[in-house]
């Protein structure tokens, strides 16, 4: 069975002697099997002191569970059935990857960058050959079903507060009883903003990548950063897709679930609508850490050629942006003073995996008055469609409760608690009954010259 993925990447890199009878130039797994050689057995990921990885096996304590097992379980598929993929089917390694949520706190704490992540992402795909189940297809389909979805809201607010309803509904799709059904907002930021640039531009231009979760169900995020960056002097483009007009989307829902041939049609789509933008020099900005990030990461394994890097060198979070705008004249960001108010704030595990979380702290920092308090907490459990799987809501919730939850708890009644990632603001609200403000929210409130929120 050929990968899935790009693997080429790893196919001459041999540096701890994989065993040539899984990878091989003249065997197609063989930069697949290189990659999952990297874990060379010192086992960092069970020392129990890493900053972010692995949460699954940091709430378990079962090693089965770890970065290092899921490496060996891929080696021994691969070693067991090279070319046939039948092993990838075992319930050996299902469970395996099972609880593996793709944070990537691996590749950034492991000494050799060991991403289990994109390795499970293709295992689990040569798996999903065989069966897709409905609730995998619901998740992965969401920036499809959006627009179905919001016709029937009404009925899915319905499913949220009548218990008959919504016990039905989560029993036929196998989702957690206590978890709300995302509801879509009546007007997505797209149709509320049809053109296809705003701002003056006396700053320059800028690209705003509205993601499908700012764009249909949050879209008072995507609202404050448009406002925000346009009220800083930029001129921002709002790229949609040719046809129609409809809304982009990276692909990331589609990857989580192995998905990847779908991943990569709507990757390319992407890339092909920014690409214009990226070789100009305009920066691609981004609100949804696991959505903008995948651009500079798993976009260079989906195999679309040699303009991701391109598209990677200019795609960058907002905080990443705003910071660069401050290093390069520090009062380009007027911030209002926000007096005795404390301001705690949690990082998506892809922030701070791809090291874009200081960055958060820093711009909050700027606000005159306030004290910003890191959460020092590893994932929050929600981790995308994890949370809302029956199975897994139990143990997503003891990943939060770690410390993130307790903190949030604890916080002030006047506490402003800031949180980039969707999943992250869901499974506080979830936890807690608090509701959280991206980033852009934030400052868009505190910008000189704008009226308070």
């Amino acid at each position: 069975m050929p990968p899935h993925l790009d693997w080429s990447a790893f196919e001459n890199t041999d540096p701890f002697g994989f065993s040539p009878a899984i990878g091989t130039p003249s065997n197609p797994d063989a930069g697949y099997a290189a990659a999952a050689s990297l874990c060379n057995g010192q086992q960092r990921c069970l020392a129990g002191h890493n900053e972010v990885m692995c949460p699954s096996y940091r709430v378990t304590g079962e090693a089965r569970h770890s970065p290092y097992h899921r490496a060996q379980a891929i080696r021994a598929a691969l070693a067991a059935s090279p070319g046939d993929g039948s092993c990838f089917e075992s319930e050996a390694l299902r469970s395996a990857l099972e609880l593996c949520i793709g944070c990537k706190g691996c590749k950034r704490e492991c000494p050799n960058g060991v991403d289990i992540a994109l390795l499970a992402t293709e295992a689990r795909a040569r798996a999903a050959a065989s069966d897709i189940s409905r609730r995998d297809r619901l998740f992965a389909g969401v920036p499809d079903l959006v627009f179905y979805a919001r016709r029937l809201r009404v009925f899915i607010h319905l499913a949220n507060i009548m218990p008959g309803i919504g016990r039905l509904a989560r029993r036929l799709m196998r989702i957690a009883p206590r978890r709300p059904l995302p509801v879509p907002a009546a007007n997505s930021f797209h149709d509320t903003h049809p053109l296809d640039a705003y701002g003056t531009g006396e700053r320059g231009d800028v690209v705003l990548l509205a993601d499908t979760f700012s764009n249909h169900f949050e879209p008072a995020i995507a609202k404050a950063a448009l406002e925000l960056l346009t009220g800083l002097g930029y001129r921002v483009h709002l790229p949609r897709r040719s046809s129609q007009g409809q809304p982009l989307c990276c692909g990331r829902t589609y990857l989580s679930q192995g998905r990847i041939e779908e991943a990569k049609h709507r990757a390319s789509e992407l890339l092909n609508t920014l690409s214009p933008f990226a070789e100009a020099g305009i920066p691609i900005v981004g609100l949804e850490p696991s959505c903008l990030l995948m651009l500079r990461d798993e976009y260079r394994a989906l195999g679309l050629g040699s303009n991701v890097t391109t598209l990677a060198r200019n795609a960058l979070m907002l905080e990443e942006f705003l910071v660069r705008l401050v290093d390069e004249t520090p009062s380009a960001l007027p911030l209002k003073p926000l007096p005795d108010r404390q301001i705690l704030v949690h990082g998506h595990c892809h922030q701070k995996a791809f090291g874009t979380q200081a960055a958060v702290e820093r711009l909050l920092g700027m606000i005159p008055g306030v004290f910003v308090t890191p959460i020092k907490a590893g994932c929050c459990g929600m981790a995308g469609a994890f949370g809302y799987e029956a199975e897994h809501d139990v143990l997503s919730m003891r990943m939060a409760e770690e410390q993130l939850l307790p903190a949030v708890r604890n916080a002030p009644t006047g506490a402003l608690i800031v949180a980039n990632g969707t999943s992250c603001r869901q499974q506080i609200l979830h936890g807690t009954g608090r509701s959280s403000l991206h980033l852009a929210q934030i400052l868009l409130m505190q910008l000189e010259g704008t009226a308070q929120a």
